[in-house]
């Protein structure tokens, strides 16, 4: 993308939806919260072959949002955060956090752009490529918290074929809870890549082994992204994640030419 020939195809433009700002890519809302991510993960801009605007929703952070049962608090806030970034002229609007699913329904009302609030959106599509007798494995942070209404409001049946593991609460990730988890994380939130790729392989490879009818996995969280890669060679398994979606929601956005012969 970086230095690629002007699109002849452009010749007038004029100002669209009252937006700011023009060839925006995909508007990212993050938690209120600091804390680091690897490359892949959505809050660190570096990876991305297209542009990302950020926006964060401001007094949204991993414990409103995950944490806590009453998720009205949250709502305003988000909305304002997707209000913003469509005003500036982003094409589509993602959040960081798989548990943003909860307001899927919301932002999608709310705005005039496609809305990817939750990588778990994937899910009844993977259930569609992979067979009637197979079934999605959701790897979540931490499965206590991804209630019922998250996945209704993302379009999952709950009677169909997905199970759900919980990284930190089920299966134990002291590098995650570094990062996400209010109760145990350091004043300064932390991570080391190697050990968090290290518990990530072993979490995915024991739940494909308790589950042998797991055809492909779902990595809910933004922070697992960065070790999909590691995880499919591990399992030998088709991996969906942010990074799938993302990819895909740009793609649909702005939709790519062809060049070519024939």
């Amino acid at each position: 993308m970086i230095y690629g020939n002007r699109d002849v195809g452009i010749n007038h433009i004029r100002t669209r939806n009252n937006h700011t700002c023009y060839g925006m890519g995909i508007g990212i809302m993050v938690l209120d919260d600091a804390y680091p991510g690897f490359p892949g993960d959505v809050r660190n801009a570096s990876a991305f072959p297209y542009p990302v605007q950020y926006e964060i929703a401001e007094g949204v952070d991993n414990h409103t949002l995950v944490w806590e049962p009453d998720k009205t608090p949250c709502r305003e806030p988000i909305l304002r955060a997707a209000a913003r970034l469509e005003r500036m002229g982003c094409r589509a609007i993602a959040a960081e956090c798989g548990y943003f699913a909860y307001f899927q329904r919301d932002v999608a009302r709310h705005v005039a752009v496609p809305v990817f609030m939750s990588s778990l959106l994937q899910v009844p599509f993977i259930q569609q490529v992979i067979g009637p007798e197979k079934v999605v494995g959701i790897v979540c942070a931490q499965k206590r918290f991804l209630t019922d209404a998250h996945l209704e409001n993302v379009g999952i049946d709950l009677n169909s074929r997905f199970i759900v593991a919980g990284a930190q609460d089920q299966y134990g990730c002291p590098e995650f809870d570094n990062l996400w988890d209010h109760e145990k994380r350091p004043e300064v939130p932390e991570i080391y890549y190697d050990r968090a790729e290290t518990d990530m392989i072993r979490i995915c490879t024991d739940f494909c082994n308790a589950h042998p009818r797991i055809a492909a996995l779902m990595l809910e969280c933004t922070g697992m992204q960065p070790f999909a890669r590691a995880v499919q060679r591990a399992t030998d398994l088709p991996v969906f994640s942010w990074g799938t979606l993302l990819d895909y929601a740009f793609s649909v956005a702005v939709h790519r030419d062809y060049y070519g012969h024939v």
